[in-house]
């Protein structure tokens, strides 16, 4: 791994440990040459095609996914953990899978269940975007069915 700060190639690690449930190793280098310390990170890359509501095709992009998920629970009572846990869930999934395709909507519904399950306002923000609300009364309608799906 090239030194951030002199370029060089040659760099040793110094320490590696697991985070994120064992889906990240997370490893301190140093540079042999001008001795800057950094951290680099180890995370499994899915080789997933996502295929849009409109045919189009693209890579699997797991920031793009959580930065949806983070604009839907924007300043409500959620963790950053709750979401990475949910997202390495999600990944793990999709590769028991074993399929090269996955359809968006596979994983907006996915999304939609986990933020039902923790918070109804990110659930109608994220189902908003993903249903492509056109108006008002599809607000309504959402929140209305939201509602009667609450155990009285």
């Amino acid at each position: 791994m090239k030194c951030p700060r002199c370029k060089v190639l040659e760099t040793k690690v110094i320490d590696s440990r697991v985070i994120e449930e064992g889906y990240t190793i997370r490893r301190r280098r140093e540079c042999s040459n001008c001795g800057y310390r950094f951290t680099t990170y180890e995370k499994l890359e899915l080789d997933i095609m996502i295929v849009k509501k409109d045919g189009r095709r693209e890579p699997y992009n797991r920031e793009k996914l959580i930065s949806g998920i983070r604009k839907a629970c924007h300043k409500r009572s959620i963790s950053e953990e709750n979401i990475l846990s949910f997202v390495n869930e999600l990944e793990l999934d999709l590769i028991q899978r074993g399929e090269k395709e996955v359809s968006s909507g596979y994983l907006g519904e996915r999304v939609m269940q986990a933020l039902k399950a923790w918070d109804k306002v990110a659930y109608i923000r994220f189902a908003s975007v993903y249903k492509e609300f056109k108006d008002v009364g599809e607000f309504l309608n959402q929140i209305k069915e939201l509602n009667h799906d609450e155990p009285s």
